[in-house]
């Protein structure tokens, strides 16, 4: 029964190194959206913007807190995008989040 213990015990701790690896990839994603955004916007602290999107993301559970600050402030900001530009911009963004991780 220990070699059933021992696997169990190694699965729950891959899936706790994976949940904080999908955590820490969505954070950075969510920085670099930011920082791209506060650049779209003309911010002069394109990082506090971004650690307000960051801070976007504990709302609720998923992207859409995150999609809904972003689309309000370009908005208010007269940039024009879309919904599915965005989300392409997060997708895109969430890779290279992953390669900095996975490269640090």
């Amino acid at each position: 029964m220990s070699g059933m213990s021992d696997r169990e015990k190694a699965f729950e701790n891959k899936f706790a190194h994976d949940q904080e690896l999908r955590f820490k990839a969505e954070a950075r994603r969510n920085k670099l959206i930011g920082l791209w955004a506060a650049g779209l916007l003309g911010k002069a602290d394109a990082d506090a913007y971004a650690k307000e999107v960051v801070a976007s993301d504990f709302e609720e559970a998923g992207d859409e807190d995150v999609l809904r600050k972003l689309r309000a402030d370009l908005s208010a900001g007269g940039v024009s995008i879309t919904d599915e530009e965005l989300r392409t911009k997060m997708s895109e963004f969430l890779a290279q989040a992953v390669d900095q991780i996975q490269n640090a």
